[in-house]
């Protein structure tokens, strides 16, 4: 078969990396190194700015017994307002390295963990790649990325992954973990199941409970893109709408990146450091997954969706496949539906954003505990409003919802 490159085409020019001057360098609690302005001063503070800094702090900490939190951009912790008594590594390495371009194979690139995942997204569309468009402005670290199996608008990070270079704390080596090893769902993998004591491979034995860093520690992410300057089919609604077209047709990628950004600004999750809206950590709760018994109680007006497997998809720029007899419904329809309005709390410390009610936001002198409280009251609401329980999206630290 013969394969042929595409046209050349002029250079994309799209929207550059969303950045936040919020986690600041010189932090020396947890309130400074995230997001949403919460958490305790760690036991100690590492910036690695190797991979084999980062390899020696790991062990470094495992041998002692500590704690571990590898950090990235911050922006789904939830630390408890005590001192973490711990290390907190922060991996400063931010590379993206083009490892091959060809009509057959498409796009491979390799990011270091420590890249801010905008950062790739802009890097992609700008050199005609296609498959992370509409994952534009998600904040956070592309070590984080494969942990909860990163979406938004229709598209999951396992679409476009290929394989994640990590240091296994168990065996205490580097080792490679492959699309396949990965067992992504919705918001979930290997890796954070680690943290929940979920192995596949356990056998009999019990596993261990990772945290609040899982077993695997991404060193590097490897991505394989279609080249194309139009965007995958868009699958989603709000965005197709957005566009103005039809659900299921194509679009320039860097308008789709354009498009993406204003929604997520809409809504109050991209990052500004004027506007306090954006003190949080995204969404809060994930959408319930439902069996299709569970989601028959719901009324009929909550929205519903498909679930969509993302440890089978079997090719570079494929959809995943719908998992049969599961239904995903909206955790913001409940939310709002529960008594629970945009701007819930305000003017206490801790509000549900103005804009969004899925965003629970720091106000300017909320502690963790204030955050904790109002997602508990959230969560306990919906429970008995719709019998559906809400399961917390940020990693806790220290602290329980």
């Amino acid at each position: 078969m013969t394969c042929l490159m595409p046209e050349p085409t002029e250079p994309t020019k799209t929207v550059p990396p969303v950045q936040s001057a919020r986690v600041t360098a010189d932090a020396t609690r947890l309130a400074e190194l995230t997001t949403i302005g919460v958490g305790g001063a760690p036991q100690q503070i590492i910036r690695a700015e190797s991979e084999a800094e980062l390899i020696a702090a790991i062990r470094s900490a495992d041998d002692a017994g500590l704690p571990l939190l590898v950090l990235g951009g911050g922006s789904n912790i939830l630390a408890a307002d005590a001192d973490f008594p711990g290390v907190v590594i922060r991996d400063e390495r931010q590379e993206i390295t083009t490892l091959d371009v060809s009509g057959c194979g498409g796009a491979e690139l390799r990011a270091t963990a420590g890249t801010p995942w905008d950062e790739v997204v802009v890097y992609a569309i700008e050199n005609g790649w296609m498959g992370v468009e509409a994952l534009s402005g998600i904040p956070g670290s592309v070590g984080a990325a494969p942990v909860q199996n990163i979406g938004a608008y229709g598209q999951e990070l396992a679409e476009t992954f290929a394989m994640a270079r990590v240091y296994d704390r168990e065996r205490q080596r580097t080792d490679s973990l492959f699309l396949s090893d990965m067992k992504f769902g919705y918001r979930d993998s290997i890796l954070k199941r680690s943290m929940r004591a979920e192995l596949p491979d356990a056998g009999d034995a019990t596993p261990k409970q990772w945290t609040p860093s899982p077993r695997w520690i991404v060193l590097d992410v490897t991505l394989q893109m279609r080249l194309a300057t139009l965007s995958r089919p868009v699958r989603y609604a709000q965005l197709a709408a957005k566009l103005d077209i039809e659900p299921g047709e194509r679009a320039p990628s860097a308008e789709v990146r354009a498009a993406v950004l204003e929604l997520r600004r809409s809504k109050g999750m991209v990052l500004d450091d004027a506007d306090a809206d954006t003190f949080s950590l995204g969404s809060f709760f994930t959408n319930p997954v439902l069996t299709e018994a569970a989601a028959a109680n719901l009324p009929p007006e909550a929205p519903r969706f498909a679930v969509t497997d993302g440890a089978a998809v079997n090719q570079i720029g494929a959809a995943a496949p719908k998992v049969a007899g599961q239904v995903k419904t909206s955790a913001a329809w409940l939310i709002s539906n529960a008594g629970f309005a945009a701007g819930y709390g305000m003017p206490g410390p801790a509000a549900l954003s103005t804009k969004h009610s899925l965003a629970i936001t720091n106000r300017g002198t909320a502690t963790a505990a204030d955050i904790a409280q109002l997602a508990r009251t959230v969560r306990d609401g919906v429970l008995e409003k719709f019998g559906v329980r809400l399961v917390p999206e940020p990693v806790l630290v220290g602290l329980e919802i």
